[in-house]
């Protein structure tokens, strides 16, 4: 973020701030006392209910993308980020939901890694073990270094004095509690985000004359375009109105949203905390409800900051690409909001990237420790061995992640960086595991197979493409930004399947005895179906809530158009 950028706090604000940090770690230390082996760090105990869950759920994923990266492509797109909400995220939700949290939770594993592992043996799972952890560590730099951001803009510190002390606070509360310290943390952070967003979003449309005023002053300054959602060419970076819609329904709202919602572990894992199949099932469904409001209150003030903020209108007016989006946020906060406020504003985008860092972290820790450690280094320790290796695997990632944020601060729209990271570890994995859970026939050697195809696809065009990696892309390609993640995406999903099936006819499959909970056709009715459903009222019960919420995204997406 620019360096000149400063915060022009209170003592209230810098009191709101210190009281959040004290409540995080307090936290911390309350659920040390629940953890007494690894069941307990790294699922929470499988004890928690579905409200509880399906709100961390969503703070979990209420991080750096939603806060910053969703309020620049705001700034930079309008109203086509809509997509990465209605179309991106709620339909694969709610899939996850109905359809594959029975094989997840009834299968009693511990993670997705472990998942492909019974489902494929140990090549996929090795491999996909492997490019998680990968992930985990790039995605939690992004939020450590928008976290650090925050404090250099609050204090003046330099950028490497923020990063060591925002990667100490997340590391004291994930260290001493695990994945209950970090849930129930994203809970508190839910509430504290909203808390924060909320009035910026209203005085900031107060600021520009409503909703009336603000489509007004954006048409005035040249951006009509900012204010519809479709064909979004602006967004893709297309010249073809028919190839951007096909881009953001395919690319987006089939391949990375589906791969990323229905097989990150991020995610998962907070429903495989749940005390129950119901309420594992209950847990995306009820993140989906305030996942659909969210984009209105991190959209919005990037499309304020548009003809709000002297920075950004300069920026929007010249056309300048260089210019930084990603302080769109800071700059609003700074413009708009009074002390008191202010502080209430940077102790809920601390919670935001304190939220979504922590969970990169706790899911990193778990596959590390389960699937990468104890499976292929050392086998067959006391419980207490691993849950060590968990605590320590935390501390590693947290000090690699001070390394990963220096990448991820070389992007003036973080959303480009993450969408490409999401092309190159989540399309290949839900191609992968999409055919495999329908298609009994596929195999344990087309499962690696199709992965490592599908990732090396996915990076082949990123480096192709002018501007995906800045200047260390060739440039062969004509796409940039986020529309050519959607094609890395697309690529990567098509190349992953054609692999899978080629290798699955020349290779012999496994037994059809080993599929019975893996493979949909095999999997026993009950195990599918969740018997104890059919008894719940009818706001407990996970297919009824999931086509209440899909209807209210159709109508999102009517209404908004």
């Amino acid at each position: 973020m620019d360096s000149t950028l400063r915060l022009d706090a209170s003592f209230v604000d810098y009191v709101l701030v210190f009281v959040y940090f004290a409540v995080v770690l307090m936290i911390g230390f309350a659920a040390r006392r629940r953890v007494s082996d690894s069941l307990d760090f790294f699922l929470s105990g499988r004890s928690l209910p579905a409200w509880i869950t399906g709100l961390a759920f969503i703070s979990a994923n209420l991080g750096a993308v939603e806060i910053v990266g969703m309020s620049a492509n705001g700034a930079q797109f309008g109203m086509a980020t809509m997509h990465y909400f209605w179309i991106g995220a709620v339909p694969a939700m709610l899939f996850l939901g109905v359809v594959m949290m029975p094989f997840y939770y009834g299968s009693k594993v511990r993670s997705v890694p472990e998942f492909m592992r019974r489902r494929f043996g140990p090549g996929a799972h090795l491999v996909n073990a492997l490019s998680f952890a990968v992930a985990q560590i790039l995605i939690a730099g992004i939020n450590l270094y928008l976290l650090a951001s925050i404090v250099e803009a609050l204090l003046g510190w330099p950028l490497w004095v923020s990063l060591i002390l925002a990667a100490a606070i997340v590391l004291s509360y994930i260290t001493l509690g695990g994945l209950s310290a970090a849930i129930y943390n994203e809970v508190l952070q839910f509430f504290v985000i909203v808390a924060s967003l909320v009035p910026l979003t209203l005085l900031g449309l107060h600021r520009v004359g409503g909703i009336g005023g603000l489509a007004d002053k954006v048409t005035a300054a040249g951006g009509e375009e900012s204010l519809s959602s479709w064909p979004a060419t602006n967004l893709t970076g297309f010249g073809s109105s028919f190839w951007s819609v096909v881009g953001i329904v395919f690319g987006l709202g089939f391949v990375l949203s589906f791969g990323y919602w229905t097989t990150n572990f991020v995610e998962v894992q907070r429903a495989m905390a749940t005390s129950s199949m119901s309420a594992a099932r209950s847990t995306p469904i009820i993140g989906s409800f305030p996942k659909m409001f969210v984009p209105f209150v991190v959209v919005i003030p990037g499309l304020i900051a548009t003809v709000l903020v002297p920075e950004v209108m300069k920026a929007k007016a010249e056309g300048n690409a260089d210019f930084d989006y990603n302080d769109s946020m800071l700059y609003m906060i700074r413009d708009v909001l009074p002390n008191g406020l202010l502080g209430v504003a940077l102790a809920g985008l601390l919670a935001a990237f304190m939220a979504g860092m922590a969970a990169n972290i706790s899911a990193f820790n778990t596959v590390f420790s389960y699937d990468l450690w104890q499976t292929y280094v050392k086998k067959d320790r006391p419980d207490h061995y691993y849950l060590v290796v968990g605590r320590w695997a935390t501390v590693g990632a947290t000090v690699i992640a001070i390394g990963t944020a220096i990448i991820a601060s070389g992007y003036t729209n973080l959303m480009d960086y993450l969408q490409t990271l999401f092309g190159f570890f989540n399309a290949p994995l839900f191609a992968t595991f999409i055919l495999g859970m329908f298609w009994k026939r596929m195999t344990s050697t087309a499962g690696w197979a199709g992965l490592v195809s599908g990732t090396l696809a996915a990076v082949a065009v990123a480096f192709l493409s002018k501007d995906a990696f800045g200047t260390a892309s060739l440039g062969v390609l004509p796409l940039g930004g986020q529309g050519a993640s959607f094609v890395a995406a697309g690529v990567a999903f098509g190349v992953d399947i054609i692999v899978s099936v080629v290798v699955s006819l020349v290779t012999a499959p496994k037994p059809v005895r080993e599929l019975a909970g893996l493979v949909y056709s095999e999997t026993p009715e009950e195990q599918r179906t969740d018997p104890e459903a059919s008894s719940l009222p009818w706001y407990r019960s996970p297919t009824r809530m999931a086509s209440i919420s899909l209807a209210m995204v159709i109508a999102l997406n009517l209404i908004f158009r």
